[in-house]
This record gives structure tokens, C-alpha cells and sequence, in this order.
């Protein structure tokens, strides 16, 4: 995502430092995945103990992806600016430092500051890493390198639930939750230490210019949205919900105004004038706006409704990681032959898992068994890994080259705010009416996760028909 090889030299040669190098960009990026989604099983155990209920559980994912994908493209053009060791050492730096600060917090509103925090730091720490492997890493070398990200990250996937769920029920030495963010602290120490004796010096290009008010007016509009259905879900639909609301209208509306002006705009101007491209995106916020607040409120279901422990609610929802790998690797074989009909496909198994979850919850409700999700829950992440690469993919399928960079940057970026969006908008609806878990909520939820993916149905003949390489 960072828009310039900044000057790293001279490349390594060392296949020692490079596989060096390389394990502490993916710890790096194992680290930021593991953050991003142990909350889905963490939450109520952290709300039960630090209060703050259902206002805490919405905003434990929402904070963190909120800050993640506004200062995201920031956080590359940074690493541009002022080199990218620099920034990555800053970023991972402070993320372990704020993983520290969540795992100690005394009260909700620490936990979500932290949270916040680590987001940010998280947004300087990631862009860079990319960067960093295509400046050091010899060209005939770069391929086998990225595509050791694939397997990494299945593994975190699948492993980031399972484990916060297992040290959450060890309770080892006595942490309890708090054990998921301390074990940052030792990963987080060693990749430190590591980065500093192998990341070669840059010196990074002054003349990147950056857009900090864009940035700002991204996320006043993102915080007046998410904090008004959070407050509104929670509090009643009274004066400030709607107040915050009009707020982050207002910010989208500013927003849009400055990318029309900016130098340095956030999302390009002219990309918003590829059809493709729009359509890509558009699909890609509702699209993951919908199977984040799915895998939310699937693990609210099962801890609030079966009474499952944050283990084996880990365990039931694991048949998404496993259908989203299988889906992943079987689409990158047959994307080139079935074109954008493999978006197509796996919106109907995304569409289909939620209808089968639907009949499921309606009749069994509460009394349903741990593993009554699995065969709805396997076809959702069959349907994911389907979609999750393809769509951005069929995004750029009709852009210029020059135009990917800037393009991939905001399409990242795009994805965390719809995981931060989707996650408040469908636990708002699960929450409705009677402010905790409930049959009723499950099945509103369910609802209106599979309008929103027909709605994406609908937008698959607007997509280019063929996809740009994985590679960008």
C-alpha cells in the first residue's frame, strides 16, 4: 500500500537476514489479525468484567478497525515521507505498548482508548511492511515472499479465535481475558528487537505530501455514525444519537468536498469516475459491513443464548476459518475461468449460510445445540473466501496501472471501516428492542445480512469481467 519504493540500500543479500526480515513483517501482520478479531470471542467476557455492557461489546471491534482503516493510507504515505523503518519501528512499537495498556485496563473507557490507540499504531505499522519486502527482497524473490502471507494468515484466522478463547478459559496466572492482549507484549518484544538488527535504513522522500484533514473528517464522520447507532442501540433514540448521526453526515459531506481539493486526496478522484471500480467498492462495504456483523453477532448468539464459554464458542465458529481457506485457495485457481461469476458464487453460499443460520435459530432458538451452526457457519466462510480477495480484485480489473496503488490503498482501508461499520450497524439490530441476546435479535440480524448480500448480488454485472493479477 505505500505509494513509493522508498530508497532501502542496498537490497539484502544475506538469505539469513531476508528470512529474518520476513518473519518479523509477518509477526507483524499476524499481530494485526489476531487484534482484529479476538474481540468477536473476547467481548462479553471483557464487558462482564470491566462493565460497560452492551455499549463495550460493539465498540471492543469497532475501535480498533475504526482507527485502522481512517489512518491507514495516512500510515503508508508516512512510511513514504519519513522512511519506512522508521515508521515501522514506530508503529510496532506503539501497538505493543497499547496491546500492554488494553490488557490493563481498569474501566471500559480505557479498554476502548487503548483499543483506539492501537489501531492507529497499527495503521503506521502495517503499510510499511509491504514496502520493506519489495525494496530489500530481489525481484525474482518478491513472489515467494508475499506468498508466504497466504498460509500465515489462514493460520491466524483460524488460530485468533481458538486462542483467545482457550487462555480466556485457562485464566492463566490469573488474567483471564487480559491474557489475549499481554501475549502481544512478548511477540511484540522480540519482533522489536529483531526489526531493529535486521530493517536496513531508508531515508525516506520529504516531498510526499499528506492529507491530514481528510483523515480527520474520515473518521468524525465514521466516529458520529458508529456513535450513534451504538448510543441509539444502547441508550434509546433520543436527542444524541440523532445528533452524532447528523454529525458524521456532515463530516461525509466535508469529506467528499475534500477530496475534490486536496493535493494529496485519500481516495483519487478519478477512480470515482471508473464504473468497475465504484461498483467494487460499493459491493466491498456492504459485503464486509455484512459478514462482520455476522461473525459479531454468531458469537453473541452462542455466549449469550447457549451459554457457551469463550472457548467453545471459539471452537463452533471455527468452520468459518476452515470454509474461508478451502474457499480462498480453490478461487485462485479457477478465478480466471469463472471470472467474476466466482463473486457471484460466493455471495449465494454467503446468502445461503445465513438463511440455513436463520431457519436454525427459528427453530431451536436458545435450546439449540453448541454445533447446530456448523454446516451454516462452513458455507458463510466458503462464501467469504470466495469473496474476500475477488471482489477488490474485479475492482481494479479496469484501472490503469499507474491508478493500483492508490486504488489497493483505499480498497484496505475501505474493508476495515465496513468491518468497524458492519460490526456496530448489525449488534445495533441485535441488540434492538431488548438491549441483550435474544431469538428475536438472531433472526432481525440474519435479515439483514442477507438483504444487504442480495443487494451485492445485484451489483456483480457492474464488475469488470475479468480481475487484476493478485500480486497488486
Amino acid at each position: 500500500m505505500t505509494t513509493i519504493a522508498t530508497a532501502v540500500a542496498p537490497r539484502v543479500t544475506s538469505p539469513l537476514r531476508l528470512a529474518l526480515i520476513l518473519a518479523v513483517v509477518l509477526a507483524a501482520d499476524m499481530l494485526d489479525l489476531l487484534d482484529s478479531t479476538i474481540t468477536t470471542i473476547a467481548a462479553p467476557t471483557i464487558a462482564a468484567e470491566l462493565g460497560g455492557g452492551q455499549q463495550l461489546i460493539q465498540w471492543a471491534g469497532a475501535s480498533y478497525a475504526l482507527a485502522l482503516g481512517v489512518l491507514l493510507v495516512v500510515g503508508g504515505r508516512l512510511g513514504d515521507k519519513f522512511g519506512l523503518r522508521r515508521m515501522f519501528l514506530v508503529g510496532l512499537i506503539g501497538f505493543t505498548a497499547a496491546s500492554a495498556a488494553c490488557g490493563l485496563a481498569l474501566d471500559p473507557q480505557m479498554f476502548i482508548v487503548s483499543r483506539i490507540v492501537q489501531g492507529a499504531f497499527g495503521a503506521l505499522l502495517i503499510p510499511q511492511g509491504f514496502g520493506i519486502l519489495l525494496a530489500v527482497y530481489p525481484r525474482d524473490q518478491v513472489g515467494k515472499a508475499f506468498s508466504a502471507f497466504g498460509p500465515v494468515n489462514g493460520i491466524a484466522a483460524v488460530g485468533g479465535p481458538i486462542l483467545a478463547g482457550f487462555l480466556i478459559h485457562a485464566d492463566v496466572f490469573g488474567w483471564g481475558w487480559r491474557s489475549v492482549f499481554i501475549i502481544n507484549l512478548a511477540v511484540g518484544l522480540i519482533a522489536i528487537a529483531t526489526a531493529v538488527t535486521v530493517l536496513p535504513r531508508d531515508i525516506g522522500e520529504r516531498s510526499v505530501v499528506l492529507d491530514g484533514l481528510g483523515a480527520g473528517l474520515l473518521g468524525l464522520t465514521m466516529l458520529g455514525l458508529l456513535g450513534g447507532l451504538i448510543e441509539g442501540a444502547s441508550g434509546g433514540w433520543g436527542a444524541v444519537p440523532f445528533m452524532l448521526i447528523g454529525l458524521g453526515i456532515a463530516g461525509s459531506v466535508l469529506f467528499v468536498w475534500r477530496q475534490r481539493v486536496a493535493a494529496a486526496p485519500i481516495i483519487t478522484p478519478s477512480l470515482l469516475k471508473n464504473r468497475g471500480f465504484v461498483s467494487g467498492l460499493l459491493m466491498g462495504v456492504l459485503y464486509f459491513a455484512a459478514v462482520a456483523g455476522l461473525l459479531y453477532t454468531a458469537s453473541l448468539y452462542l455466549q449469550g443464548l447457549l451459554h457457551a464459554d469463550a472457548f467453545h464458542a471459539a471452537l463452533a465458529t471455527t468452520p468459518i476459518a476452515v470454509g474461508l481457506i478451502v474457499a480462498s485457495v480453490a478461487g485462485g485457481i479457477v478465478m480466471a475461468t469463472l471470472g467474476r461469476r466466482l463473486v457471484l458464487i460466493g455471495l449465494l453460499l454467503t446468502l445461503a449460510g445465513a438463511a440455513w443460520a436463520g431457519l436454525v435459530v427459528a427453530a431451536a432458538g436458545a435450546t439449540a445445540g453448541l454445533w447446530a451452526l456448523t454446516g451454516p457457519l462452513t458455507l458463510v466462510g466458503l462464501g467469504m473466501g470466495a469473496c474476500y480477495a475477488t471482489i477488490f480484485s474485479f475492482a481494479l480489473g479496469d484501472l490503469d496501472t499507474h491508478e493500483t496503488g492508490s486504488a489497493s490503498g483505499s480498497l484496505n482501508a475501505v474493508q476495515q471501516l465496513s468491518n468497524a461499520a458492519g460490526s456496530a450497524a448489525i449488534t445495533t439490530v441485535f441488540f434492538a428492542g431488548t438491549g441483550a441476546a435474544s431469538v428475536d435479535g438472531m433472526l432481525a440480524s440474519l435479515a439483514v445480512v442477507g438483504a444487504v448480500v442480495l443487494l451485492c448480488c445485484a451489483l456483480v454485472p457492474l464488475l469488470p469481467r475479468t480481475a487484476r493479477p493478485q500480486e497488486h
